[in-house]
Formats: structure tokens, C-alpha cells, sequence
């Protein structure tokens, strides 16, 4: 009868335990390798950085209304604060994983997964957001202090094939309103309109309605440059190919930030993307160039560092180089 009587006190006694034990059991799986990543089921840790959505955050409409009588600069450093203070829609929150493989001339296939956004960087909520182009020195910015990096070439080709919908590039005219508010605006509505007749699902994969801003190890042989890549046809075909023909404070309507965690997993085991992309040999699951040992370095930039200034009129950022875009 005493083992009947003590039985609730001991039954109580393992729940405690377990209430306080399980906390700690979770976060230490949730940590493995220190990446915050140890299965695919934990993805969501990766977003972790990402501040909560203000409760009075701007739409995306009312983003565009905001930022339409400021200059460039001015835009770029709104766009900064809006998106470090969490105003982006829900769904880009919820990342997608992406297959890549790598098989050497000799021993066994090299697979990765990376987690990617399954959008192009937006500002609002997920009923109204703006798709918003950046400059390098913000899109590095907004990467780094979330969590995560811009992709490489041949991850943007990866993503395209695994997109669960595939939007037809709607090229724009050229010439300097390329860079306006009002054009970002414009081709938002117009990604838009194509995305209701596809009947596209809030959060599926998808891609072809923006070029890449990408990381290439031309960055490093042409400082002070943007790299882009990307906007592919229907066929698969990238309308741009790899250029980077403008300067790193050029930002334009048809660019697109997709961002990627710099936590992946590499034959199962989570790995820091800037390490393997060290690599002489994981690298090339990643890169069809092969390393690319500076990553930090390429995006360790802030809208600060930037010397933008005021718009300014150089070689790159004239309309005679905005007419030289690959359509």
C-alpha cells in the first residue's frame, strides 16, 4: 500500500522532470554542430534571426507611397530599416530546401541542401508586398545580419529547376526610369497579375520574374561592381548571363535579393556555407566556379560603407549603361 501512496508523488516527480528537461533536450538537438540545424524538420531555426513583424508595419503599397519622392540613397536606407525591423511578408519566413550535387572525376557523389526563400526580398505583408531591388552594399547588409547569403550562379540555376512555378520574364524599356520607384512598382503589379493566372501558392518556390544579385569571385577581380545573373526564360534559358557591368550602387527594376541560409547540409551534416564554399572540392556543389574563399569579405559591406552619395552619373550607372542590359 506505502509503493500505491507514493506512486502520484513519483509520477509527479518524473513529469517535473521532464517539463523542465525537455527545453534543454530540444534546444541542444536544435543546435547541432552549433548551426542550428540538425535535421530538415529544423529548418525553421534558420529564419530565427529575423526580427517579429512591427504591428504597424507598411504594406507594400504604402512602401512604394513612402519611398517614391526619395532619392536613391534615401531609398536604399529606408529599405534597410524596414526589413531589419522584420517588415517582410510571413511566407519568406518558411524556406524551401534545394537539392545541388557535385560528382568528382574519382570517389562518391557530394550532395548538398541549401535553404532558400522561396520569393525575391519583399516589403509588406503577405495580402500586400512590393518586391524590392537593393544595391550590393544593402543587399550584403540585410544577408549578413539575418543569417544568410546572396547565391552563387549556379544555385540560381538550381533554384529554377526546382521551383514549383516558373513566372516569363516581362522586360521593361530601358533608360534611367529603370532605377524609379514608380518602375519597381510597375513590375510588381505586372508579377503580379502573371502570378494570379498561374495560380501560384503564397510560399510555393518559384522564379523567372527577377534577375539574381549574386556572389562570383569577379567581385573580387572587379571591386566595386554588382554581380547579376539570372531571369530565366520558360525554356530555361537566363536572359542575363553572369555580368558585372555595373557598380555596386546600381539597383534596377528586374533585380531580385534571394536570400539563402549560410547554414546547409552537406551529405546530411550541417555545415557554414562560407566554409564550404572554401572548399577545393565541396565548393563545386555550390559553385560552378569552384571556391570562392573571400565571401566574408564580399559581404561584410553595410549601407553605410556605401559610397553612393546622391545619384551620380559614371560610366555604369549612365543610361547609356542601362541600355547595355542583356534583354
Amino acid at each position: 500500500m506505502r509503493f500505491f501512496n507514493l506512486f502520484p508523488k513519483l509520477a509527479f516527480g518524473l513529469l517535473s522532470f521532464l517539463f523542465v528537461a525537455t527545453p534543454f533536450l530540444v534546444t541542444h538537438r536544435a543546435t547541432a554542430d552549433d548551426t542550428g540545424l540538425a535535421t530538415l524538420s529544423d529548418a525553421a531555426l534558420l529564419t530565427r534571426s529575423i526580427p517579429s513583424t512591427p504591428s504597424q508595419a507598411r504594406t507594400g503599397s504604402q512602401f512604394a507611397d513612402y519611398v517614391a519622392p526619395m532619392d536613391s540613397r534615401q531609398r536604399e536606407h529606408a529599405i534597410l530599416n524596414e526589413i531589419l525591423e522584420g517588415n517582410l511578408p510571413g511566407f519568406l519566413r518558411n524556406l524551401i530546401p534545394v537539392q545541388l550535387s557535385y560528382q568528382p572525376p574519382t570517389g562518391k557523389l557530394i550532395a548538398a541542401t541549401i535553404f532558400v526563400m522561396p520569393e525575391y526580398l519583399a516589403i509588406g505583408s503577405d495580402k500586400d508586398f512590393l518586391r524590392i531591388p537593393m544595391d550590393l552594399y544593402t543587399a550584403s547588409s540585410v544577408a549578413g545580419r539575418l543569417g544568410f547569403v546572396l547565391p552563387t550562379r549556379k544555385m540560381v540555376d538550381a533554384i529554377y529547376r526546382h521551383s514549383a512555378f516558373h513566372f516569363s520574364p516581362e522586360p521593361m524599356t530601358p533608360g534611367p526610369q529603370m532605377r524609379s520607384t514608380e518602375y519597381y512598382r510597375i513590375h510588381n503589379d505586372k508579377i503580379e497579375k502573371q502570378s494570379r493566372a498561374l495560380g501560384v501558392t503564397l510560399g510555393a518556390l518559384v522564379s523567372g520574374d527577377k534577375k539574381d544579385v549574386v556572389v562570383t569571385n569577379l567581385l573580387a577581380r572587379n571591386p566595386g561592381r554588382i554581380a547579376i545573373y539570372g531571369w530565366h526564360r520558360l525554356d530555361g534559358a537566363p536572359i542575363q548571363p553572369l555580368s558585372t557591368v555595373h557598380g555596386a550602387c546600381y539597383a534596377d527594376y528586374s533585380h531580385g535579393i534571394r536570400l539563402i541560409s549560410a547554414t546547409l547540409l552537406v551529405d546530411g551534416r550541417p555545415r557554414s556555407i562560407y566554409d564550404v564554399l572554401q572548399d577545393p572540392l565541396l565548393s563545386r556543389v555550390l559553385s560552378d566556379e569552384g571556391p570562392i574563399p573571400n565571401l566574408r569579405g564580399l559581404l561584410t559591406h553595410t549601407a553605410a560603407d556605401a559610397p553612393c552619395g546622391q545619384p551620380a552619373v559614371t560610366r555604369d550607372d549612365s543610361p547609356a549603361a542601362s541600355l547595355r542590359l542583356h534583354f
